[in-house]
């Protein structure tokens, strides 16, 4: 195949999916990962994609503009629903949850079970329509709702002074958020300021954040900062990160989880966690607040 012709598949590739992982595209066109950051460069070079960090994204991967949500929500649904699956194994019984807004957190919130006595407070519209829809006369009595209201953004996230006022009043044993960007340097990002300021105020009401972010997000930065790595206690991916970027999100998080897709399977695969030490094992997640497990 010709150099023009695998940079024609790269950048079709990039513009359905959003980014593309060298590692991925090599296996896929049968030939070395080098030879597919050479096509990167010269695509980066010509301003037609972004080269990123083990890959490639496009140009509006970057910077303050917004997917909304109904354009996030038909990419990567496999992956999707095996990272909400594998985060539902931390909920326990009687637990508060804070959830952001996001496509990933939007299919947890479908999972949540209805007879855990749970406490959800979120500020996505999706999140809360997805639970009323589930109970609309709010009589099984399964999961009590709480809307953080604010300002809609393109997401159908609710954001704004009005949403961190809100928050500032949850404390939550658990708090599942979603990723525009996840970098070594740059932590979790938001192509939103205000809801870069939600998210942020929600790490700090929760015992424990959990972000849910396929392996795309790796390596894309977005215009505000929400948290360092570091303030991230799990991590729950799919297996598309290279070893090497495993080990550098390790020197930060503690627990990667990483939930596995068989080939031609179209949903959730047996979810596995992946630890410091290299160890696959289930771990145990906090007891509720003023609870014993």
């Amino acid at each position: 195949m010709l150099a023009a012709q695998r940079q024609h598949l790269i950048l079709q590739e990039v513009h359905s999916e959003g980014t593309v992982r060298v590692a991925t595209l090599a296996a896929r066109l049968d030939v070395s990962e080098m030879t597919i950051r050479r096509d990167i460069d010269v695509l980066d070079a010509g301003g037609l994609v972004l080269r990123v960090h083990g890959g490639a994204a496009r140009t509006d991967s970057f910077s303050a503009l917004e997917p909304g949500f109904a354009s996030k929500s038909t990419r990567g649904l496999a992956a999707k629903a095996a990272i909400a699956a594998e985060a539902l194994s931390l909920v326990r019984p009687g637990m508060t949850l804070l959830i952001s807004g996001g496509t990933t957190t939007f299919e947890l919130a479908r999972m949540l079970p209805r007879n855990f006595d749970l406490t959800v407070a979120t500020n996505s519209v999706m999140v809360a329509n997805s639970l009323a829809a589930a109970d609309p006369a709010g009589e099984d009595g399964g999961i009590r709702t709480l809307v953080l209201g604010g300002e809609r953004t393109p997401s159908e996230a609710l954001v704004g002074p009005l949403t961190v006022r809100a928050v500032n009043t949850v404390a939550a044993d658990l708090c599942f958020m979603g990723a525009h960007g996840l970098d070594h340097h740059a932590g979790l990002t938001s192509p939103n300021l205000l809801e870069a300021e939600v998210n942020a105020a929600m790490v700090k009401a929760s015992g424990r954040l959990v972000v849910l972010a396929d392996s795309s997000k790796y390596g894309l930065i977005g215009l505000a900062g929400i948290c360092p790595l570091s303030a991230i206690h799990t991590l729950v991916t799919d297996s598309g990160l290279s070893p090497a970027s495993l080990t550098a999100l390790r020197q930060d998080v503690p627990e990667v989880r990483t939930a596995r897709i068989p080939d031609g399977r179209d949903g959730p695969a047996e979810p596995a966690t992946a630890h410091a030490d290299g160890d696959t094992r289930q771990s145990q997640p906090p007891a509720p607040k003023g609870k014993t497990p």
